[in-house]
């Protein structure tokens, strides 16, 4: 392509919203095995902010070195631009969506806020007829978390914070909780469970609770008043999409047996507790997947899986978009609108 420049948004120091800019960047080369994809719209995802902030809520020693300027983001819907001569499956003008170089990109390797993105292939899948640009980019990073946790791995890469293989647990006639599940990962979460045939029960803040009931849910716990661990009980599996230090409370929820899956580990405590409970807990990194991104492709056309947008922001206002984040409460998903803007 002819094109050499592209609008982007980047970084040149860590720090808050304010420090994303609107500017011009080189368009990626295209690499062996890459297709170049012209953004449509771009979904967001928390380690775009953990990135931006610095990844300051890690240990030292776990931050990744990052070189500036940084293009955040991993979520992608748009439309290739050219291909790799050795790339066969794709062609020009094919409509796609990806999650781009997860997690090997943590350090602003994926660089999907942008006109143009280069992605790998394997990468890659054709973007579900059924949906726009807007809800095909808000979906992979949380679609494929949750499908990873709950259903297929997809990988067998071993998780450095547990001596054991995440596996999956069968869901079909089992109690589903779901903490956090209007969120992106939570929302797909209490859908994928209960397609899968569980009753689920939906903990979140009692503004969602018409819309988690749309989704499926079975039962809601509006946590602004009860506290779920206080009254959930004989839970199979647990869903905790916030995670974090505090997931250590839904262990008095499960039955012997059950499993506790904490999308974000870190800072939970209770293994012995969870050892005596007779529970397991376990978790996973996501990872890019065309292949398993073509399989959701087929649950996102037929209704099966529904996409809840938040809010949209024009690329051009990310840092609006990140504030937006900051503020919480998200219902689905944040998205920047790369073409159709305006």
């Amino acid at each position: 392509m002819s094109i050499k420049t592209m609008k982007a948004v980047q970084q040149h120091e860590f720090g808050g919203p304010d420090v994303l800019r609107y500017e011009d960047a080189p368009v990626p080369e295209l690499q062996r095995g890459e297709v170049l994809v012209r953004v449509h719209a771009v979904g967001l995802n928390p380690p775009d902010w953990y990135l931006r902030d610095g990844y300051r809520m890690l240990p030292a020693e776990w931050q990744p070195k990052v070189s500036f300027p940084v293009i955040l983001g991993t979520d992608i819907s748009g439309v290739v631009e050219a291909v790799a001569d050795d790339v066969k499956n794709f062609a020009t003008g094919d409509e796609v969506y990806a999650m781009v170089r997860f997690p090997s990109g943590l350090a602003g390797g994926s660089r999907a806020y942008a006109e143009y993105v280069s992605v790998p292939a394997t990468e890659v899948a054709r973007k579900p007829k059924a949906i726009d640009h807007a809800h095909a980019a808000a979906t992979p990073m949380s679609l494929l978390t949750a499908w990873q946790f709950m259903v297929e791995q997809g990988h067998n890469v071993q998780n450095p914070l547990q001596p054991h293989k995440h596996e999956p647990v069968p869901l079909e006639g089992k109690t589903v909780l779901v903490n956090g599940a209007a969120g992106g990962v939570g929302h797909f979460a209490l859908q994928l469970a209960k397609w899968k045939g569980a009753r689920v029960i939906a903990v979140g803040d009692g503004r969602h609770e018409a819309f988690l009931r749309d989704l499926g849910a079975d039962e809601f716990i509006d946590y602004t008043k009860t506290a779920a661990e206080d009254v959930a009980r004989d839970v199979d599996l647990v869903i905790d999409a916030v995670g974090g230090p505090t997931t250590g409370r839904f262990l008095r929820t499960l039955k012997r047996g059950g499993a506790l899956f904490p999308i974000f580990p870190l800072g939970f405590s209770g293994a012995e507790e969870a050892e005596k409970l007779g529970v397991t807990v376990s978790t996973t990194q996501v990872r890019s997947s065309g292949e398993q991104l073509g399989q959701l492709a087929n649950l996102l056309d037929t209704g099966a899986i529904r996409v809840a947008i938040d809010s949209t922001f024009a690329l051009a206002n990310a840092q609006k978009a990140h504030e937006r984040a900051a503020q919480g409460h998200i219902r689905g998903k944040i998205v920047l609108l790369v073409i159709g803007q305006e």
